[in-house]
């Protein structure tokens, strides 16, 4: 038997009254998140990543459309379910003055969770050997991995954050990010908002990609970016300078390196780059290539191209929405 998908959006709605109009900030959005692993939920500021989450954790009301978590509908069944969801949308209020330990056991005390389970969730982020310390000692990163110590306390088996590395240095983002995937290797389903590709794509092993409110693409991180296909080739030749307008004359859009290398792509996202044209192309003005590597797409290079010819963002008008099935389409096809 299947196991129903931790989170199922279908057709959500939410918009804001802004100066006499109303301003869709979700508008249709699909979404599903499988049961385990890291769940990427990536977008543009203003998206509408937050307003999302804030309507699947029962925190506003979408205008339309339907949510479940774990197969249960939200948020008509929410109180059966939200024992099994940590979140954090906001910056974690804890005492300043209290150690980690203490701030925790005032949580678990209110929500009724074992004292055994303190040490336990100070462990599992790192931070047993710091327990001790006073809240305001810790670094931005221990903050917020304190707060994710929080979350579990009731041990949720789906766990949300939103943005959670904003504000934080290299160290600290490095720290999230291992904690989050330690997370997922252990059992646990966890989906992180992002519009920072780079923080996400190292530790997910799904995405979905939202704009204007509502999904683009959605998959394994592996469909995505095969979806990307072959954006480029990196070319090396004797003569760079006289390569690279016979490549431009012949309609190619030609890019010089600082290693002296030619990057090498379709002028329109419609046409297919054939490398073997290239070395023809050379070939006959007595130009031989010495180098002809592809440059693969990597997820920052698939959500750019999927995002910033859009405009997408806040207040903006609806987009066709793309599966892993057609992202290629959307990729290489031009717009208006």
């Amino acid at each position: 038997m299947v196991s129903a998908p931790a989170i199922e959006v279908s057709d959500l709605r939410k918009s804001y009254r802004s100066r006499r109009r109303r301003r869709p900030a979700v508008a249709g959005l699909d979404l599903n998140v499988p049961v385990g692993g890291v769940h990427g939920f990536l977008g543009p500021n203003g998206s509408g990543k937050t307003t999302t989450i804030r309507m699947l954790l029962g925190l506003i009301a979408a205008d339309s459309g339907s949510m479940r978590l774990f197969g249960q509908p939200v948020p008509a069944r929410l109180d059966q379910v939200i024992a099994r969801v940590g979140a954090i949308v906001e910056q974690p209020r804890l005492f300043p003055a209290f150690t980690g330990r203490r701030n925790l056991e005032l949580l678990a005390r209110g929500i009724g969770a074992p004292r055994g389970r303190i040490d336990q969730v100070l462990t599992e982020v790192g931070l047993g050997d710091r327990a001790d310390d006073r809240f305001r000692t810790y670094s931005l990163g221990m903050k917020q991995r304190l707060a994710i110590a929080a979350t579990l306390l009731k041990d949720p088996e789906l766990l949300i954050f939103d943005e959670p590395t904003n504000g934080l240095d290299p160290a600290g983002i490095h720290e999230i990010r291992r904690t989050m995937r330690g997370l997922a290797d252990r059992g646990r389903t966890v989906l992180v908002s992002s519009h920072i590709l780079s923080e996400v794509a190292q530790i997910a092993d799904t995405v979905s990609i939202i704009g204007r409110g509502r999904l683009i693409a959605e998959g394994p991180v592996a469909e995505i970016l095969a979806a990307g296909g072959q954006q480029a080739v990196r070319v090396g030749v004797a003569d760079p300078a006289r390569a690279e307008a016979l490549l431009t004359s012949a309609g190619l859009e030609v890019g010089s390196a600082a290693d002296g290398m030619l990057t090498v792509s379709p002028r329109r996202r419609s046409q297919q780059l054939d490398p073997s044209r290239i070395t023809e192309l050379l070939a006959r003005q007595g130009l031989y290539v010495s180098e002809l590597t592809p440059i693969r797409a990597d997820l920052e290079s698939v959500f750019l191209d999927l995002t910033a010819d859009e405009h997408l963002g806040a207040g903006s008008g609806p987009t066709d929405r793309v599966t892993t099935t057609a992202a290629r389409h959307a990729i290489t096809e031009d717009r208006p």
